[in-house]
Parts: C-alpha cells; sequence; structure tokens
C-alpha cells in the first residue's frame, strides 16, 4: 500500500513545477498542504542559488555561489559544488514544519511537500530525521523529490527509493507535462488509505 509519493528526474526536467501544480489541484480540492520547495535565485539570467519558500511563501537561504573568499576560519562549510549551502537557515526555516506536521488535527490527512531531499539538505542530520519521522508518520503523505542516482548514493535518497509504501514516477522532458494527472490519483490514493 502506497503512502507516499516522490519524484525522481534529472536538474532541470520540472521536478518542482510538477509539485507546485499538483499542490494547487490538492489545496483547490480541500487537502490541507504544508512544506517547502527548492527554488532557484538568478540574477541577469545566471543561477547564484537556491532558496528554501515554505507552501506559505515564507522564503531563505538554501545556498549560494562563493564569491572569492574562504569560510571564515572555525566555521564548519558545507559545499556542493559551486554553492555554499546555508545550513543555519535552511534548518531555521524547514525544520519547524516537520514539527507541525505531526500536529495534525485527528482526522484531517494532509499533504507535506518535501522538495528536495538531495545533497544540499542532506547536510543537515536534524533534517534527516525530521525526514525518517514523517515517512513513519501516519498523519501525513509525502509529496517529494528525489534527485536520480548518479555517483555515489544518497542514503536517505536510496532509503525513500527502495520503501514498500512509496510510490516514484520518474519525470522526463517527454513525459512532464503529463504526469500530473498520474501524480493525482497516487496522492488520492494515499490520502484515502490513510483517513
Amino acid at each position: 500500500m502506497i503512502r507516499h509519493v516522490f519524484l525522481t528526474g534529472p536538474p532541470g526536467v520540472g521536478k518542482t513545477t510538477l509539485v507546485q501544480k499538483a499542490c494547487e489541484a490538492l489545496v483547490s480540492s480541500g487537502v490541507g498542504v504544508e512544506g517547502f520547495y527548492t527554488e532557484e535565485v538568478r540574477e541577469g539570467g545566471r543561477r547564484v542559488g537556491f532558496d528554501v519558500v515554505t507552501v506559505t511563501g515564507e522564503r531563505g537561504h538554501l545556498s549560494r555561489i562563493r564569491h572569492g573568499a574562504a569560510a571564515s576560519p572555525g566555521r564548519r562549510e558545507y559545499t556542493v559544488g559551486q554553492y555554499v549551502v546555508d545550513l543555519p537557515s535552511f534548518e531555521n526555516l524547514a525544520l519547524p514544519l516537520f514539527r507541525n506536521v505531526g500536529a495534525a488535527d485527528e482526522g484531517t490527512r494532509k499533504v507535506f511537500i518535501i522538495d528536495e531531499i538531495g545533497k544540499m539538505e542532506l547536510f543537515s542530520q536534524s533534517f534527516i530525521r525530521a525526514v525518517r519521522q514523517t515517512l513513519e508518520s501516519s498523519s501525513c503523505t509525502i509529496l517529494g523529490t528525489i534527485p536520480i542516482p548518479k555517483g555515489k548514493p544518497l542514503g536517505l535518497v536510496e532509503e525513500v527509493r527502495s520503501r514498500g509504501d512509496v510510490k516514484v514516477f520518474a519525470v522526463s522532458k517527454e513525459n512532464r507535462n503529463t504526469s500530473l494527472p498520474d501524480i493525482l490519483a497516487a496522492l488520492q490514493e494515499c490520502l484515502k488509505h490513510a483517513a
């Protein structure tokens, strides 16, 4: 029985856009939605980093391109490629969302958005714990995104991918415009079982 739905696919294929469209559809059908997205930040047409944006529109830094100087001494720096991850900013915004989702009113099902469980987010041990608890929780269904496997496997990503209660949709340029109904149908299925 599936309880959670995840999208995977290459970067820039449209996973976040699909999650946002699913979110709009769920909200308009009366389903409570919480959680966060990861959005590119562009300056002058160039990607300079990523922000975390909550479903309610709060925004915080996830990462920025490093400019010149290295990290201040004594401070652990987390980097993915050219991006420096702003862990305190990410945790301050994302972690409280997990705490709230466990406190859902009895009888009301929620869909919790986690976009995405990726390298940058996985620097946070608290985030990893929160995701695991939410996967086990019966009070919500997760709609999330995970990267496609390349290079060294990411522990939590592989854990999600191999769970029996997770349905993974592979998003491609060919199917990204047609897969929304299937994703919504899968989510409705999850919500039905869970109620």
